[in-house]
């Protein structure tokens, strides 16, 4: 690379696209004044130019002006390199002081296109560069007003025009670089600002776009006009920018409406698919001079009601730490006095059983308490890189160690590593309370129990999912919701605890535990893990 390419950036006074502009504009300029002097040395004043001491050295040098631009406008007519656009600013000083000289000097007028070729040589170049140029024109004009003195006495008369037009040239040199400095300062400054804006744009985008809220912006024909990924999501759609919304979400139009009529009105909460979120709208007017748009905000209600039922729990969990040991110590009182009961020998039939059923109910009530206090006191996660495959392939396997005849596990795996980070003491508690569900859930359809593990890498999400799936009678559709709820059961003996408890562990872990409907019958509950890296 030469040494004008190097300094090439450091000594243009705009930018490139400026500088390209300003260059054609250059080209423009000479061509046409290279056109009227050919057409002043054609026309009825060529008899006039016989009055020049040197009027054909004028006449051609006139027609080398405007042929010289010519070639050079179709060779270079963008410059790549510093040292090319300063020879062309040179060779126009050059041919223009060539001018100068057979024109007659000073009083030919040329001295005027010698400052206004310095001036604009000045913008393209500046430093000493720039001044290089106003300095030769400036020289060029003095020296040769000397060497036409020579041959020409009047024209030593000229000097204190040819010192104001060099002084000119000089001035118009500075000028001209102050003014593209402040240019170039101001450009720089709203290139700048428009590089802020930009960031802050893409930034205020991003934290939209990352915002769990539905946002989505309404035109008066309640076409979408922007919609974030929580909007997308929420509502079930993988893009919903530039839609009309209504064949869409109908319920949520006509929430809408509802509020257009009256604004006072809270709008109730909707449901976009039978099985899905409960979100809850809220609307807001948005005027853009004569445009009405509408504000429409999305909240997932059910994660509102998490927060409370974690609350709730919490208190829960504090007031049963606080008594628990009033309550357990009176229990295994009973339960103690139930098992002493059930070894008498004169206990009949009719008085084991009901030693039985103390004994049974003493045992849930302990477990009930048992859970409660797992959830006051539940301990931080500690994550560790797992390998899933061969973590499941070890729980399996010591699972079948244990598990009776009539129990069956299956694991089916994906091809390709799945890791995951997991605290794996928590990991083993779900597992093993979800196999547990549906083993006992499978054994009423069918006597004996089998669950089906099958771990796979998800392709959209590209996250490891694992399924937990049985071949049992399912859950209702009434009961769906109330699936997670802590304390619902649909067992007598059950405690409700215990997928509400996966699900927590679940999600203290960045995983997500969900119900999906199993094709052909039974259940099937999906844990989708976090990726390994992402886990924070």
């Amino acid at each position: 690379m030469s040494k004008a390419q190097r300094v090439m950036p450091a000594n243009l006074s705009l930018s490139e696209k400026h500088s390209w502009r300003v260059l054609r504009l250059y080209h423009l300029y000479r061509l046409v004044i290279g056109a009227a002097l050919a057409l002043l040395v054609s026309s009825e004043f060529d008899s006039q130019l016989l009055e020049l001491a040197h009027a054909q050295l004028f006449r051609s040098g006139c027609w080398l002006y405007l042929i010289l631009n010519i070639v050079i406008i179709i060779s270079a007519r963008q410059p790549k390199q510093l040292a090319q656009v300063f020879s062309l600013a040179l060779v126009d000083v050059l041919l223009l002081c060539g001018l100068f000289y057979s024109a007659g000097g000073a009083p030919s007028g040329i001295g005027t296109l010698l400052i206004v070729a310095v001036a604009i040589a000045n913008i393209l170049l500046h430093g000493r560069i720039g001044l290089l140029i106003a300095a030769v024109a400036s020289i060029g004009m003095i020296y040769l007003t000397f060497y036409l003195s020579l041959g020409h006495p009047a024209a030593a008369g000229q000097y204190v025009q040819v010192g104001t037009l060099g002084a000119l040239c000089f001035a118009a040199a500075l000028f001209v670089q102050g003014l593209t400095r402040r240019l170039h300062a101001s450009e720089s400054l709203a290139e700048q600002r428009a590089t802020d804006v930009a960031n802050l744009e893409a930034l205020n985008t991003l934290i939209l776009q990352r915002m769990r809220t539905g946002i989505l912006v309404l035109d008066e024909q309640r076409r979408v006009l922007l919609a974030n990924q929580g909007a997308n999501l929420l509502l079930g759609h993988a893009e919903l920018s530039g839609k009309i919304l209504d064949p869409h979400c109908p319920e949520l139009i006509k929430r809408l409406q509802q509020w257009q009529h009256n604004p006072s009105l809270r709008p109730g909460n909707l449901q976009v698919a039978p099985n899905g979120r409960e979100l809850q709208p809220s609307f807001t007017l948005l005027q853009r001079g004569a445009q009405h748009h509408t504000l429409v905000f999305l909240d997932d209600s059910s994660e509102i009601a998490q927060q409370a039922q974690q609350l709730k729990l919490a208190s829960l969990g504090r007031l049963t730490a606080g008594i628990a040991h009033e309550i357990r110590n009176p229990l295994g009182a009973i339960s103690h006095a139930a098992q002493l009961l059930q070894e008498s020998e004169d206990l009949q039939g009719a008085d084991l059983r009901l030693a039985q059923i103390i004994q049974d109910h003493s045992r849930r009530m302990d477990l009930v308490i048992e859970n409660v206090l797992q959830l006051s006191r539940r301990r931080q996660a500690e994550p560790q890189l797992l390998d899933l495959k061969y973590w499941l392939h070890r729980f399996v396997s010591e699972f079948r160690d244990s598990a009776p005849a009539d129990q069956q596990l299956h694991l089916q795996t994906g091809s390709g590593s799945l890791h995951t980070r997991m605290d794996p003491n928590q990991l083993t508690q779900v597992i093993s309370n979800l196999v547990e569900n549906g083993l006992r859930y499978s054994a009423k359809d069918h006597g004996k129990g089998q669950v089906w593990l099958n771990l796979y890498r998800d392709v959209s999400s590209d996250l490891p999912v694992l399924e937990v799936l049985d071949d049992g009678p399912g859950i209702a559709p009434e009961q769906l919701s109330h699936l997670f709820e802590p304390f619902y059961t649909t067992e007598s003996k059950g405690t409700g605890l215990g997928l509400y408890i996966s699900r927590e562990l679940c999600a203290s872990n960045q995983a997500h535990l969900e119900y999906k409907l199993r094709e052909g019958g039974g259940s099937c509950l999906r844990i989708t893990f976090a990726h390994p890296r992402k886990l924070s």
